[in-house]
């Protein structure tokens, strides 16, 4: 089985097109910049993980025809990258086992009022089951296989980037630390979000999205986490320098 990662979404908060909008890129026909909130789909080593799971969580899962998760992985603890969990009902009801969650104990306590039913001691028939496990920035196994967390800073909340392999992922950050950067080198594809050109207070800008990019030296780059204040897929593309392209939602890559 071949290692790879598919998109699942690579648009925002608000995802693109935003309600309400009519501009060039939330009128955009093309299906590249439709966006659902950030999240992939990582199948590396014999494992099958999710990467966040936002509120389109459900229909990601429905197009991708995913039946089974080894786990989900959490970034941070924001509604776009947790608020799809309930739907992990699906999963608990097909498999009978309870979805295996990674993330840090802030996230965790962010689960527990978000979730507060599926963590009572007498639950209502049906909740979504979860089995938690905490994790920092130590290197952990899941059936085996190595996954390494990497800290960045998504303005004053720290978050968790993951390197399986040759894969790097980072997103919903606007700084990291020279000695992380160093825990991305040798991946041949890395993924990292920016939401705009101009500078903004807790996402990497093009530029410096950019920079970040140059100093991990993958092979190929993937932005991701995209706004509608960057230009559409088909012009962003033109101005990108080699060995870097805007992902889209079902993009899937090997690595």
């Amino acid at each position: 089985m071949q290692n790879s990662i598919t998109f699942l979404g690579t648009g925002t908060s608000q995802g693109i097109p935003l309600i309400g909008c009519h501009c060039e890129v939330c009128d955009s026909t093309d299906p590249r910049d439709k966006r659902f909130r950030s999240s992939a789909l990582i199948e590396y080593q014999g494992i099958k993980v999710v990467i966040d799971a936002g509120p389109d969580f459900r229909q990601q899962m429905l197009r991708e025809d995913v039946r089974d998760l080894d786990a989900i992985l959490l970034t941070h603890p924001h509604k776009d990258h947790t608020g799809g969990l309930d739907d992990v009902r699906a999963f608990n009801y097909i498999t009978g086992k309870n979805m295996p969650i990674y993330c840090e104990p802030n996230v965790l306590e962010s689960l527990k009022m978000e979730y507060s039913y599926a963590f009572r001691e007498h639950k209502y028939p049906g909740v979504p089951e979860f089995e938690v496990h905490t994790i920092g920035t130590d290197p952990f196994f899941i059936n085996g296989v190595e996954i390494i967390p990497v800290r960045a800073m998504h303005y004053k909340l720290p978050v968790l980037g993951y390197r399986f392999g040759k894969l790097g992922y980072l997103t919903d950050a606007n700084y990291i630390s020279d000695e992380d950067i160093q825990k991305f080198r040798g991946v041949d594809v890395f993924v990292i979000n920016t939401i705009r050109r101009e500078k903004h207070i807790s996402h990497f800008s093009l530029d410096e999205a950019l920079d970040v990019a140059r100093r991990v030296g993958a092979r190929q780059t993937y932005l991701t986490h995209l706004s509608h204040q960057i230009e559409k897929h088909s012009e962003l593309s033109l101005f990108l320098p080699d060995g870097v392209t805007p992902a889209y939602d079902t993009l899937r890559v090997r690595f």
